[in-house]
């Protein structure tokens, strides 16, 4: 396995098979720490870098938008502009509490974020600002307005009253607004359910708009709920996977087995915040991968990485990297070549128990 660069949908962009996640930038990760991942990155071939408009995570008000401030601080000093596939996210409010309650503080929150012509026309020029650049290359809406399971949710669970939502046709209406003026190249969805993304497929279609290039979703070794129906819709309608948390937000590195917490690690410093990696059976079924990682020699965090890169429905898996070493280590996993023997293995562990952590 080598780093490979695939196209994005029917667009002319082609990434690298692996993108640098920045939600630790300016957080965790301090700026100078951030330019010597990007800049390895770069010199390492990886041309795509992910961001959102909210981020540093944890979100907070005091430090929003300063992951996108850091990135176009590196591409003003390396003047490469030309050489990076830049995307970025546009939050919006939803029903089960994102946004309505942690992100008061971008265009007011709750019901005022919404994926109308208003709020796309100042995050857009808020995150162009940010990140000192005239256009984005793929511009994401980071999650439906819809009440639909996200982030950890799996079912779901009708709501009769859910109808303010921002009709797709009126969204596909402003992104080509934003398109005209040349403030983005190509679109893409995020954390969309087989619903969503066929109904922006069949809208685009309809009224002759430019489809969806990519869907960004979780997917990694013990969350494949994407192989369930929305790997077919990605293969069949040419949307490829952008895979976020490969390594379940590095719980399957076995750095926090049996209760351990090292320093700096997003659980131990926001230990309620992601309880969706951290199940009795999603701790078993790690247990499992990591002998499984054991007998064959490999490193567990090269397993799974390798793993999410073998799917034919990923066009890049985003490493959410904290550390220049830590982009050094995981990149050990293109040296890794996946056996069928070792594929077999990994998946009647994942028959016995699918999915443990969503």
């Amino acid at each position: 396995m080598t780093l490979a660069y695939n196209k994005l949908g029917s667009s002319d962009l082609k990434v690298s098979n692996i993108c640098i996640g920045t939600m630790t930038f300016g957080e965790q990760t301090s700026k100078s720490e951030a330019f010597k991942i990007l800049d390895f990155a770069y010199e390492n071939g990886i041309n795509f870098i992910d961001t959102a408009e909210m981020y540093p995570i944890y979100p907070k008000a005091e430090t929003q938008g300063l992951t996108e401030e850091i990135i176009g601080e590196w591409i003003k000093k390396n003047k490469n502009r030309d050489k990076v596939i830049l995307a970025t996210k546009i939050c919006s409010c939803h029903p089960k509490g994102i946004g309505a309650t942690e992100l008061k503080w971008i265009r007011g929150g709750g019901k005022n974020l919404r994926f109308d012509r208003k709020n796309f026309e100042i995050a857009i020029d808020d995150s162009l600002k940010r990140l000192k650049t005239d256009f984005i290359d793929l511009y994401q809406l980071h999650w439906p307005e819809r009440s639909v399971p996200v982030f950890g949710q799996l079912d779901y669970v009708h709501d009769p009253n859910d109808v303010n939502w921002t009709p797709v046709l009126d969204i596909l209406e402003n992104l080509e607004n934003l398109k005209k003026k040349g403030k983005i190249r190509y679109y893409g969805l995020s954390n969309e359910t087989a619903w969503g993304i066929m109904k922006f497929l069949v809208t685009s279609d309809k009224y002759n708009f430019p489809k969806p290039v990519s869907i960004q979703n979780g997917y990694n070794l013990i969350n494949r709920v994407f192989d369930i129906s929305n790997s077919e819709i990605s293969i069949r309608e040419n949307c490829g996977l952008l895979a976020y948390s490969p390594l379940a937000g590095g719980r399957l590195t076995g750095k926090y087995l049996n209760g351990l917490r090292p320093d700096n690690a997003r659980y131990t410093l926001w230990p309620g915040r992601f309880s969706r990696h951290h199940t009795p059976r999603g701790e078993k079924a790690i247990i499992k991968y990591k002998k499984i990682s054991e007998k064959y020699k490999i490193n567990i965090t090269d397993l799974a990485n390798a793993f999410v890169l073998s799917r034919p429905f990923v066009s890049s898996s985003i490493f959410g990297i904290t550390s220049l070493t830590q982009l050094q280590d995981n990149l050990n996993c293109l040296k890794l070549k996946l056996t069928e023997d070792l594929l077999d293995e990994l998946e009647q562990i994942h028959i016995a128990d699918p999915n443990p952590c969503v």
